[in-house]
């Protein structure tokens, strides 16, 4: 065993339970057997895969938080009737709602249709008052996606307005949607053997990763062509596998090997080459991996009463602990916020880097038509909105020698419009934040905007105080790097006194 502790600012994060009221109680989860996350949530809403009769549905409730009551007084032990969303004619298998508007959720169905659900302002007015009503969530947009099953439908993360779904069933593709015309699909990504399992965009918008029961793993650029610029294999169990980007260059995948065990694992994006697998436990539920732009990675497995957690550095996964729920049982949606203990009340930056913003950098329209756009982010400490100055990666196909990437696809032919959604191209932006990381919560994002200076004394001043906060900015972060190596040199030193002593 190494007598050296690694130097690491997450080494005592832990999970926090909310209290009993703070958390739903009497959550009917859906019995479908189908393999993706029965929850999802926006800034405002969480969407829960509902047990109903009569079709599919899912219930759309108050988002919860770990660090105070839900919001318009609405009561943590749900009623037996409650609004439903339930135009689906089969179970309900995913839902994902949209970074860029927090009141739009798109969901998928074991009928092979795609609807996209509104939530007004006013939900929630009301709720349990006399003469409140039960009234049903109403479709604004649907689509026959497929001739059996939707099994998995995520949101771009830059285009606004930009829907992938994978379809099941025999079918086996991955169909990209531009909300505001709903005709046919503009693109479809195909090559797969066996059933998706799981698919994944980049934090750029571009490529989509996706992982398949033929135990492959698959990047496609989703407006280069149909079929997959890289293959890799994946992991060699046929259950359960899951892909999650851990920024541009890497992806993190969970799945089971030949012998059953658990796994994690990490690989280059541009090759698919693996770069570290872990092995976990020999549990028989799906690991549902979660990253956060911090570097750390969250593993919660199916019917597991814990949350293991790792931090990513250099190509490897450095386990850190885990959160064990005192009373794990189904029914009950409790959040947890992960906290990293520290004295200082002030904002920490070095557990808070900037989020991607849901402020939009492209629309469907320009996306479509092969533009490209750096990913806006949103500085934390001050809510300001800002765009990526890294270029986008390219990974493509290898050819014999070296050859650019294939050019995008010509922007399709206009089509008449039918039952369409009109699409806003800017909304209040919101952070996106997985993992609450200290004891104060995140400022929400407010997009600032300076008044222009009056005068060149003005403007002086602006800049200069521009540059002092960057500066104190960064003379924090290098404390706290000393500090760190601090601590890490004086274990070290107790470690080899105790050696000496012990010899």
């Amino acid at each position: 065993m190494s007598r050296f502790i690694r130097a690491s600012k997450y080494r005592h994060v832990f999970g926090q339970p909310s209290k009993k009221e703070h958390g739903l109680e009497n959550v009917k989860v859906t019995n479908s057997a189908w393999d993706t996350n029965v929850v999802s949530c926006s800034g405002k809403y969480i969407s829960v895969n509902w047990n109903a009769s009569g079709g599919g549905a899912f219930a759309v409730l108050p988002l919860p938080s770990p660090f105070g009551p839900l919001p318009n007084y609405f009561p943590y032990k749900l009623p037996d009737t409650l609004p439903l969303a339930r135009s689906h004619t089969a179970a309900v298998l995913d839902t994902d709602w949209s970074p860029h508007d927090d009141s739009l959720v798109a969901s998928a169905g074991d009928d092979g249709k795609v609807m996209l659900w509104k939530i007004p302002e006013s939900a929630f007015d009301g709720w349990g008052a006399e003469g409140w009503e039960v009234k049903d969530f109403d479709p604004v947009w649907r689509v026959d996606a497929s001739p059996r099953k939707v099994g998995q439908v995520t949101w771009n993360p830059i285009a606004n307005g930009v829907l992938a779904s994978a379809s099941a069933g025999g079918e086996h593709v991955i169909k990209l949607w531009d909300i505001a015309h709903t005709e046919d699909p503009k693109t479809q990504l195909g090559g797969f053997g066996d059933t998706i399992q799981s698919i994944a965009w980049d934090p750029t918008g571009r490529f989509i990763a996706a992982s398949s029961r033929d135990r492959k793993l698959r990047l496609f650029d989703a407006r280069a062509g149909k079929e997959a610029v890289k293959i890799g294999d994946g992991h060699a169990g046929v259950k359960g596998a899951r892909v999650v980007w851990m920024g541009e260059e890497r992806i993190a995948t969970t799945g089971f090997s030949k012998m059953s065990e658990r796994q994690v694992g990490v690989w280059d994006a541009g090759s698919l080459g693996n770069l570290k697998m872990l092995s976990i436990d020999q549990s028989a539920g799906v690991i549902m991996p979660f990253w956060s732009d911090n570097g750390l990675l969250f593993l919660a497995g199916k019917g597991d009463g814990n949350i293991r957690y790792y931090e990513y550095e250099s190509d490897n996964l450095f386990a850190l602990a885990e959160h064990k729920s005192a009373d794990p049982q189904r029914g009950i949606i409790e959040p947890i916020g992960f906290i990293v203990p520290r004295k200082a009340d002030s904002f920490q930056s070095d557990i808070f880097p900037p989020a991607l913003s849901a402020q939009p950098a492209l629309s469907a329209q320009e996306w479509f038509g092969g533009k490209t756009a750096a990913p806006k982010f949103v500085d934390l400490a001050n809510g300001a909105v800002f765009a990526a100055s890294s270029p986008t990666p390219s990974f493509t196909a290898p050819p014999p020698a070296a050859a650019p990437a294939p050019a995008p696809a010509p922007a399709p032919a206009p089509v008449a419009k039918t039952a369409s959604l009109p699409v806003q191209e800017v909304t209040p932006p919101r952070p996106q934040i997985t993992t609450s990381m200290s004891y104060a919560e995140p400022r929400p994002e407010q997009r600032v905007e300076a008044p222009p200076p009056s005068s060149a004394k003005d403007d002086g001043l602006v800049a200069e105080n521009s540059s002092l906060k960057g500066e104190l900015r960064e003379a924090r972060e290098k404390i706290r790097t000393l500090e760190l190596a601090l601590e890490a040199s004086r274990a070290n030193a107790r470690k080899a006194a105790e050696a000496l002593l012990n010899a």
